[in-house]
């Protein structure tokens, strides 16, 4: 494999994710054709280096969808999700965050991969009107999943996938329990040094 090498605004080392994936800083030459590359400017909502990031990125390159999904990224920061997601399924991804300077990196991020299928909406979950999602990704901290959890579960297709992160061990079971409880069946549950990934399948309509 060739080394990625960087223009003179580097500010993170180029990372390699799993099999097929490639998180480098912009104006970074790529020459490396075997993987997806993902252009990320630094930025404290997630740039890839953060285990939660990697594992969802880690499961995420494993899928494959029959039809371009629509997408749903709760949380979305630096949007490294939907972007991820779009570069590997295709799909329109709505991307939510309550803070309006991770929408900002999110656009800047969604430009420098040229992603133009992404709405971008600054708010909480309810006041999303969107619905109907086949993947769904939310890399969040525990408390907020659960208070979420009804919501997040209806705005699900039949078949959908979730693939929840950020998650404290501490939070682990309660969060697999009640998202089972609300009609999803639990596909992996991958503990990390100090965080979790949960994956589930949404099985009742």
């Amino acid at each position: 494999m060739t080394t990625p090498t960087a223009g003179p605004h580097t500010d993170f080392t180029p990372l390699l994710i799993g099999e097929s994936l490639i998180i480098v800083p912009p104006d970074t030459a790529v020459s490396d054709h075997n993987r997806r590359t993902i252009f990320m400017a630094r930025g404290a909502f997630g740039s890839g280096d953060h285990e939660t990031t990697r594992s969802c990125l880690e499961i995420m390159e494993t899928w494959s969808f029959s039809r371009p999904p629509k997408i749903l990224d709760l949380g979305s920061g630096t949007a490294i999700l939907s972007i991820a997601a779009l570069k590997l399924f295709g799909g329109h991804a709505w991307c939510v965050d309550v803070a309006e300077s991770a929408v900002a990196s999110a656009r800047h991020n969604c430009d420098l991969n040229q992603m133009n299928s992404v709405t971008h909406h600054c708010g909480t979950l309810d006041t999303l009107k969107e619905s109907a999602f086949d993947l769904i990704l939310a890399n969040i901290y525990g408390d907020i999943l659960l208070d979420v959890a009804e919501d997040l579960v209806a705005r699900a297709t039949a078949g959908a996938t979730i693939l929840l992160s950020g998650i404290l061990w501490e939070y682990n079971v309660d969060i697999r329990k009640r998202y089972q409880s609300l009609g999803c069946t639990l596909i992996k549950n991958r503990l990390l040094d100090d965080f979790s990934t949960v994956l589930l399948e949404k099985t009742w309509k």
